[in-house]
């Protein structure tokens, strides 16, 4: 859509166009044909163009208006004053205190000798200015400017007012107030990190093959269904532009036989890897490795057993250790009172089907049971029950009575816990039916996105919680 700015030359080039820039703008943006200026254009000259915008840049039109030539429409016109100037001066007082303006001496109003005299008609002295005898200034039954009672100053010890009736203000120096000390730091674990295998062997294997071999060994490596499906679409695709097919069971079968090296191969390099990163590794990484070892594909060389026998003995003293730790945070939780946080640890062990110790169970059902009172709120049983559900000491979390006050969102949690917490739920009056299957953990919620682009994805707004 075409619309109006106002331009400046800037300089004129050798094909008799000139370059432009907008006004009061340092760079020049665009060039303008010599057709559209007056004859006697030239650098510096200002006019209001009609203008339009697309891709390419800026396009002048027309020009609206120019400014005539040899007069300056930006001139300040100074006009002169007629009047006298007259310049101000400042006096300052004097340094010493406030005298008279006049240079008379000061004069000491303290005594009472204001100008106009009393204003009771009086005489007043310095000693009767509030009425009655007054200390003289600086004797010791005069209070101090600190001791005085102000306006909004606390009453002192043995004084009321009628506002605060029996109740008296804390005094400034009284004792301090209760500061509560955090609960101590609990230990920090490194996260793990996930397994990050290289592709040198696999590479290898794919580089030794034929060319014409090397598409179906690609393949392979996804498993022979891949490999199957693939073949039919191509074949759907000759069949449908009359190119020849290719023949099924021969493919399928040159597939078969390079899969047993393909996948030693792969598996070389997640094995080589995860010995580099025994260290940080995730355990559910490291065991992935261990179970592959035992394909018949791969256990047939004799490098490849042997690193899988370090990878096992790696994975058996790293499970140790995890458990340890495992352990030693759950104590930790429950030395500083955070039941919530050890029976969710406990639900979540390194290694599945080890017993939980006795003696670390009784103290996990002890807090849990203290921690379910009736005078606690809905939140909080719902938060203590949702992690006991899947710890390993749930049969034994048995409250001594239900809360006061039952919401509608622990009801719904109970009844939802019910087959994990049977004895929970007959508590709050809940049936569970035999044979009810077990719910799942609930998921972490996620940041909740608006409901605007939630719809536009065509999904429900994210930030709920998955129920089992």
């Amino acid at each position: 859509m075409p619309h109006r700015m106002d331009i400046e030359l800037t300089s004129e080039r050798d094909d008799g166009s000139w370059t432009w820039r907008a006004a009061g703008a340092r760079q020049p943006r665009g060039v303008v044909v010599a057709d559209l200026l007056p004859g006697a254009a030239s650098v510096g000259d200002q006019f209001k163009v009609e203008v339009e915008s697309d891709v390419d840049g800026i396009s002048i039109l027309s020009i609206v208006t120019a400014p005539p030539r040899g007069e300056r429409t930006d001139l300040i016109e100074l006009l002169p004053i007629e009047t006298d100037f007259k310049p101000v001066i400042e006096q300052r007082a004097p340094r010493g205190g406030r005298g008279d303006d006049r240079g008379g001496p000061r004069r000491d109003r303290r005594d009472g000798d204001r100008p106009g005299g009393d204003r009771r008609g009086g005489d007043r002295r310095a000693g009767d200015r509030r009425g009655g005898d007054r200390p003289e200034r600086g004797s010791p039954d005069r209070p101090r400017d600190g001791d005085r009672p102000r306006d909004g100053d606390p009453p002192r010890d043995g004084e009321r007012t009628a506002e605060a009736g029996d109740r008296r203000r804390p005094r400034r120096d009284g004792p301090p107030r209760r500061h509560f000390d955090p609960p101590p730091e609990l230990p920090k674990r490194p996260k793990p990190k996930r397994l990050r295998p290289g592709s040198e062997h696999r590479t290898k294997v794919l580089d030794a093959q034929p060319e014409g071999m090397r598409p179906i060994a690609e393949l392979a490596l996804q498993g022979i269904p891949a490999v199957r499906q693939r073949l039919r679409e191509d074949n759907r695709k000759a069949r449908d532009e009359g190119r020849p097919e290719m023949p099924e069971d021969s493919v399928i079968a040159m597939a078969e036989q390079l899969l047993p090296q393909l996948r030693a191969a792969e598996w070389s390099d997640r094995a080589e890897a995860a010995k580099r990163q025994l260290e940080h590794l995730d355990l559910r990484d490291l065991r992935s490795v261990v179970a592959a070892a035992e394909d018949p594909a791969v256990a047939r060389d004799e490098s490849t057993r042997q690193l899988a026998a370090e990878l096992k003995a790696g994975l058996a003293e790293k499970q140790d250790q995890e458990m340890a730790r495992w352990l030693e945070d759950i104590t930790a939780a429950l030395d500083v009172g955070r039941v919530i946080r050890a029976l969710r640890m406990s639900g979540e062990p390194p290694k599945a089907g080890v017993p939980f110790p006795q003696e670390l169970a009784t103290r996990l059902v002890e807090g849990a049971n203290t921690s379910l009172t009736p005078d606690d709120g809905a939140d909080r049983w719902s938060a203590v029950l949702e992690a006991a559900a899947f710890s390993p000491v749930r049969s034994q979390v048995q409250p001594g009575s239900p809360p006061a006050k039952v919401t509608d969102e622990l009801r719904a949690t109970v009844t939802r816990l019910g087959p994990l917490l049977p004895q929970v739920a007959a508590q709050f009056g809940i049936e569970v039916k035999a044979g009810a299957p077990a719910p799942r953990p609930l998921r972490p919620t996620r940041p909740a996105k608006s409901a605007k682009s939630a719809k536009s994805a065509g999904r429900p707004p994210r930030g709920t919680p998955a129920t089992g």
